[in-house]
């Protein structure tokens, strides 16, 4: 087992390991537990952790700080309505407005009624990623499905939307 961050806890009542993301391994223990119940606890739990690291491997960790936020949100705010604007002029269409939220399991939304959501995190993203995502949702306008057409209209402005769409799969933002 490599290198691994040790939590001691006056709250905690067993050993518990986590495998974060960045590749992070934190142990969390009570706090008379020894040093070699810790390391016999690893070894039993090694091939899990294993695992889990190897599922890491290849992801691209953006590291951002919670003092960050409010400056994302503005940033999101700043970069959706530009490139919304453009890209629904490119594809003819009209939408009614553009929220930021903080949503915890998407990048984007499009509503029936024409109101374009995207996660604040979209900032934090390389450009061509922000842009596939507006894309995206800017292509919901014509087509409320994943159909073939649907993403015939994605590949106009993004060809390469298939990489893309596994890079941002591979994208970790980790708050500090």
């Amino acid at each position: 087992m490599g290198a691994y961050l040790l939590k001691r806890s006056l709250r905690a009542r067993a050993l518990r390991v986590a495998v974060y993301p960045d590749a992070r391994v934190v142990v969390t223990v009570p706090r008379f537990f020894s040093t070699g119940a810790v390391e016999r606890f690893l070894q039993k739990h090694a091939r899990w952790i294993e695992r889990a690291l190897v599922r890491t491997k290849g992801k691209e960790v953006i590291r951002l700080a919670h003092k960050d936020i409010p400056m994302l949100k503005k940033r999101a705010a700043t970069v959706a309505a530009a490139r919304c604007a453009y890209f629904a002029e490119v594809y003819g269409v009209r939408f009614k407005k553009i929220s930021i939220r903080a949503q915890k399991s998407r990048w984007g939304s499009c509503s029936r009624s024409g109101t374009l959501s995207f996660n604040y995190k979209i900032a934090a993203l390389p450009e061509r990623i922000a842009d596939y995502i507006i894309v995206h949702e800017i292509c919901h306008l014509r087509e409320m499905n994943h159909s073939t057409k649907f993403w015939e209209l994605v590949s106009r402005s993004v060809p390469q939307h298939r990489e893309i769409k596994k890079a941002l799969r591979d994208t970790i933002i980790v708050f500090r």
